[in-house]
């Protein structure tokens, strides 16, 4: 049966590639400062009117309390009492940055060193691709009752689906919940993702002047606002670049999936030379410890600047906090870091932006099981799990909606598709594996479940 099933993946893979090209060049960023929201609406309705003719006879767009839309539809199967399955995925993307950075155009989906190149081509518009292909591959022999959303602003974090979900549980309440924004340890290495680190994003602004004043009138004793800045960051983090937060834990081990030393370099792409930064191995560092990462720092640009010592500055952070640590009381332990280690007498203000708390997935359910076996047999290798360091805060809300429903996270990415960076791509045979995957687990989930 699975080779049947392959056989007629492996023959739409062509159509699937024109499909995704269609789907990449929709500038679908949630953002309408940068990109026009008509793109987003396209993007919306090129998914609903695929689903609709696979089924999803009710597929639609629902608005959702940020203003996005999301593609809602179920698919009931002819057994009432079969299982209901969710299909989640997100249309929008994230935007192109630096669009000179980009080897190909980056909303041109691009045939690069064997993989297809283009913003969204992993992340999440492949997936989308993925799902469609499973279900035309099993036409009408689906025995699950099939769920499908489709979200708009998942990349922009403004919890549309997230809200929506809690003012609607009965819409999306599944057995099963596949997070399919997620990848595989390597191409052609499947697994599940079972961890997520949360997350706690904050500015600190640093003031010690009034204005700026003639470094050389009153350079020497006068505190220098953006050395007060740099220090404070300085000490969040050891000599070994480890994260150092008074009153966070940092001794945590990973027990699943290692991840190769020299692999991660070569997927990170660190220069010769650069060290790996932490005490624990990668995977402790990477899915198992907290994580500071300063995103971008106010100051005066070096072209433009004058002799003058700056009065304020400011830096915006990033912390990724494991299961295990609560992310509120990380936020809480940040701003207090802050505070205390500001040199001087500095004055800091710290803006609080977002918090969002980690996520850890039950492994012991059946259908985690399925489709574990499933993978393999796509694969022809046993699927193996991950951590994750990004968050996904719906994770979260769907735990808390549905005790009872087995959420795995799983996708067509992986590290060389370069998510969320210039020249993300694809590789094909991720998409076309993790189909035959999907396909195989509803063709088979419907009978275990009820037996």
């Amino acid at each position: 049966m699975a080779e049947r099933i392959r056989e007629r993946i492996r023959a739409m893979m062509p159509a699937a590639r024109d499909e995704l090209a269609e789907l990449v060049a929709l500038r679908s960023v949630a953002d309408p400062r940068q990109f026009p929201p008509e793109e987003c609406a396209k993007a919306a309705e090129w998914v609903r009117g695929r689903f609709a003719v696979l089924g999803f006879d009710d597929a639609r767009l629902v608005r959702t309390p940020d203003g996005s839309d999301a593609v809602i539809g179920s698919r009931p199967a002819s057994d009432p009492h079969a299982p209901t399955v969710l299909l989640y995925g997100h249309y929008d993307v994230q935007p192109p940055l630096d669009e000179s950075a980009w080897r190909t155009p980056p909303f041109e989906l691009t045939d690069a060193g064997g993989r297809w190149a283009g913003r969204g081509a992993a992340d999440c518009k492949g997936n989308i691709i993925m799902h469609l292909l499973a279900l035309r591959a099993l036409g009408d022999h689906i025995p699950v009752n099939l769920k499908l959303v489709v979200e708009g602003s998942e990349e922009q974090g403004t919890g549309g689906l997230e809200r929506f979900v809690e003012a609607n549980p009965e819409v999306l309440r599944a057995d099963v919940i596949l997070v399919c924004d997620t990848g595989n340890a390597a191409v052609g290495r499947p697994a599940a993702t079972v961890s997520l680190r949360g997350f706690a994003n904050a500015v600190v602004r640093v003031e010690t002047l009034s204005s700026e004043i003639h470094s050389g009138m009153f350079g020497g004793p006068a505190p220098d606002a953006l050395a007060a800045l740099i220090a404070v960051l300085a000490s969040l983090r050891d000599a070994r670049g480890a994260t150092t937060i008074d009153g966070l834990e940092r001794t945590q081990v990973w027990t699943g999936e290692p991840y190769d030393a020299d692999q991660f370099r070569a997927d990170a792409g660190l220069l010769d030379g650069v060290d790996l930064l932490g005490d624990g191995s990668v995977a402790d560092e990477l899915w198992a410890r907290p994580a500071l990462t300063v995103l971008g720092i106010d100051c005066p640009p070096v072209v433009g600047s004058s002799a003058s010592i700056a009065p304020r500055a400011a830096a915006r952070l990033n912390l990724r906090v494991p299961p295990g640590t609560s992310a509120r009381a990380a936020h809480d332990a940040l701003a207090a870091h802050l505070r205390a280690h500001a040199p001087w007498g500095a004055h800091v203000e710290v803006e609080t932006e977002a918090v969002g708390e980690p996520f850890l997935a039950a492994t012991g359910g059946p259908a985690f099981r399925a489709l574990a076996d499933a993978m393999e047999t796509a694969y022809g290798v046993p699927a193996t799990t991950l951590g994750q360091g990004g968050s996904i805060p719906l994770c979260n809300v769907f735990a808390d909606s549905y005790p009872d429903a087995e959420i795995i996270l799983m996708g067509v990415e992986e590290p060389l598709a370069l998510i969320h960076a210039p020249n993300e791509s694809v590789d094909s045979g991720e998409i076309e594996n993790l189909a035959l995957a999907l396909a195989v687990f509803l063709r088979g989930h419907g009978s275990v479940a009820r037996g």
